[in-house]
């Protein structure tokens, strides 16, 4: 028998498609290409089959081997928290001020510290704690409501202006437009840019600073430096929280501002808030 002669492309059919002299050939897939998709598709119905797969309106359908990905993370997070316990015990049992002191916990509160402050704070304050308009820096030395590791703790467990919860950190600017003139919210400005040391109308300045004094100097100090136990922002430097050009500090002595920071300590442990505080305390800004 004489061997099976190979097909030349005359003896395909063809589609019937033809365009400038070139036709289309109908040629049969390669048996292991066909071979290869049919494989595929019996691994896809037992996978199907096997593993949650199919979305449904309020889940997916669970799979005969009854595999959970979100049982998985909970048993990764139970062996962790398990493994982290007996730290968690002694980062519980220890003054604030210690943490710091104790290599072993003080490693733990920058790892677990940095991953809750990364989770849960760094959408506000930045990643690198650099806050943003609106959001503190966390890295400098100018701190609303204390830099101490006691006044951190603090403002991370209970807040600040947060109406739910009683030992929440308060303090409210009036909107000075309701009480002052343009022209002395101007000139108050202009006595704002001369103690932070940019440039300003000196005859102004010299009016303002009169203002100043009979309706800001009681919470900000008669020289901008602020008051941390009233969350006062210092003013007499180049940190500012909204702003320091004369148009953004005209707005707010005109406006206020009303700045929220939810209450974290009916969402995270003791040993987290302890955690996030030493954390944040240890970035540099720490007083």
């Amino acid at each position: 028998m004489s061997p099976k002669k190979p097909l030349d492309d005359e003896d395909y059919p063809t589609t019937g498609h033809e365009w400038d002299g070139i036709r289309e050939y109908d040629k049969p897939m390669p048996r292991w290409w066909l071979w290869t998709f049919y494989a595929t598709v019996v691994w896809a119905l037992g996978y199907a089959l096997l593993y949650p797969a199919v979305p449904l309106f309020d889940r997916a359908t669970p799979g005969m081997l009854g595999y959970s990905s979100r049982e998985e993370v909970a048993a990764a997070i139970a062996r962790a928290e398990l493994a982290n316990a007996p730290l968690d015990t002694r980062i519980t049992s220890v003054a604030l001020e210690e943490i710091g002191t104790d290599p072993d916990l003080a490693r733990y509160a920058r790892a677990g510290g940095g991953a809750i402050f990364r989770t849960y704070c760094s959408q506000c304050h930045g990643s690198g704690a650099a806050g943003a308009v609106g959001y503190p820096n966390l890295l400098d030395d100018d701190w609303l409501w204390g830099g101490g590791i006691e006044d951190i703790y603090l403002t991370i467990a209970h807040g600040i202006r947060d109406e739910d919860d009683f030992d929440s950190r308060f303090s409210e600017m009036p909107a000075f437009g309701e009480v002052l003139s343009r022209d002395e919210i101007a000139a108050v400005v202009a006595h704002l840019l001369k103690i932070s040391d940019q440039t300003h109308d000196e005859a102004l300045a010299g009016a303002g600073a009169d203002i100043y004094l009979e309706n800001c100097a009681a919470c900000h100090g008669d020289g901008g430096a602020g008051d941390p136990t009233l969350g006062a922002p210092r003013l007499n430097d180049a940190i500012w929280l909204y702003g320091g050009d004369a148009e953004t500090l005209t707005e707010t002595v005109t406006y206020s501002r009303y700045g929220q920071m939810p209450p974290w300590i009916d969402r995270l442990s003791e040993a987290d808030l302890r955690l996030v505080a030493s954390y944040v305390h240890q970035l540099g800004g720490g007083q």
